[in-house]
């Protein structure tokens, strides 16, 4: 599928990355597809605390499931933990450098922490992997135009 995403237009790679994500988030154990759920179900809840409980208790118990660190992320950035939600996306790209959604919730930090370079440089690497991401081309616009009329 990441050879498709590569030459994929904007729709086709919407499509080609949920069905990406759809793979990422099966653990092979039915225990532990539950406990990423019922993270997933409290962050769209509203709950990142509760996210977080949840899949701290699944990385406990699947350590090198990258999806399990890329939704504690989540909820960590959601509780304004931005140093442990960077150590989770980390983790996240040890265990699957080709997670463009760890990329991007890197890159968000990144933006978050005032460091637009450093986002541009992440969001280039998404680029490689799915050169038409939804959304990418207006980032990379956005900090673009930021860094040349700056002097960061």
């Amino acid at each position: 599928m990441f050879d498709e995403l590569k030459g994929a237009d904007t729709q086709q790679a919407a499509r080609l990355e949920g069905q990406i994500r759809s793979e990422w988030s099966k653990s092979g154990s039915p225990a532990m597809d539950l406990l990423l759920r019922r993270g997933e179900e409290a962050l769209e809840a509203g709950e990142p605390q509760v996210a977080a409980e949840h899949l701290t208790a699944l990385i406990d118990h699947a350590p090198d499931f990258a999806e399990a660190y890329h939704a504690r992320a989540s909820a960590h950035f959601a509780l304004e933990l931005y140093g442990p939600a960077l150590d989770d996306l980390r983790q996240a790209l040890v265990l699957n450098p080709r997670h463009f959604g760890a990329l991007t919730g890197f890159a968000v930090i990144l933006q978050e922490l005032e460091r637009p370079r450093q986002a541009l440089e992440v969001y280039r690497r998404i680029e490689q992997i799915s050169p038409n991401s939804p959304d990418l081309a207006p980032a990379i616009e956005q900090l673009e135009m930021q860094l040349d009329g700056s002097s960061i």
